[in-house]
């Protein structure tokens, strides 16, 4: 088959999606309850909700630009954006907040979960802290990106993730926004938080390594103290894991080209995206 535009003859192709086609479904079906919902009549819009589904997911799996996305599904690109924002507040409106989340893991019987951080990139931003440094830029990666806080259960699986954070500010500043809150109380009814050195001074409940003095090595420290750090890092390292496994399956989380502000929702979205897909 092929298409004419500005004189020119292309050529258009069938392709593949790599996502399970339950997974569409159940995309298409949100989109089409919104629709309803909101009273849509019937044929106005330029996509179905199925097709819009693939937009979204197209987007989410294969990083692409929204523009080429558009242009595949023959709207605009002002549809296009359009139909993406649809989809992400319509997935991240589903993620429970973390007391639920929590409450659900001292259910099951859960020993514990696992807290950490990670920067989703973006491209260069705007704004300065108050020493004039770029506030969306992360020095550790050297690169600019939005903080954004998850938590794993002990084998692994994504549980929760937090708002977005500027790329500058750290894990425990993050922690404390967001999570720290809820995780004293779990901790006190018995579910410990798991993490790493970036979150020291986090408080009681949250277990992390112990630091060996400046300019000395581990040796230095207690065998039973070397022993808990060990145990600590092996038991932790599934939920270590977590971010870059999502960021794996959901390439767009790898450098988001949205407004910063939207890679919180992003991420919520591709929590709800990566339960379905099991």
């Amino acid at each position: 088959m092929s298409a004419t535009t500005r004189g020119f003859t292309l050529v258009t192709y069938v392709a593949m999606l790599d996502v399970p086609r339950h997974v569409v479904e159940f995309l298409a079906r949100l989109l089409a309850a919104h629709r309803r919902r909101i009273g849509t009549p019937k044929g106005s819009p330029a996509l179905g909700p199925f097709r819009q589904a693939v937009l979204v997911l197209r987007w989410f799996r294969e990083r692409g630009c929204v523009h080429c996305l558009s242009r595949d599904a023959g709207i605009s690109r002002a549809t296009g954006y359009r139909y993406l924002h649809e989809g992400i507040d319509i997935l991240a409106d589903r993620t429970p907040d973390l007391h639920e989340v929590l409450s659900r893991c001292q259910r099951e019987g859960a020993t514990h979960v696992i807290l950490d951080g990670t920067l989703v990139e973006s491209g260069r931003l705007a704004g300065v802290r108050d020493n004039g440094n770029d506030l969306w830029f992360r020095q550790k990666h050297k690169a600019f990106g939005g903080n954004i806080q998850f938590l794993a259960a002990p084998d692994g699986t994504p549980l929760w993730v937090s708002d977005v954070e500027p790329g500058s500010t750290p894990d425990i500043t993050a922690a404390r926004i967001h999570a720290l809150p809820a995780l004293y109380k779990a901790a006190a009814d018995g579910l410990p938080t798991l993490a790493d050195k970036g979150y020291i001074g986090a408080g009681i409940g949250v277990l992390i390594p112990v630091r060996r003095p400046k300019g000395q090595s581990e040796r230095v420290l207690h065998v039973d103290t070397r022993m808990f750090n060990t145990l600590l890092r092996h038991v932790r390292a599934l939920g270590e894991r977590t971010a870059a496994e999502l960021k794996q399956r959901w390439r767009t989380l790898q450098h988001v080209t949205l407004s910063p502000s939207r890679i919180g929702d992003i991420a919520r979205a591709a929590l709800v995206l990566n339960e379905i897909w099991k």
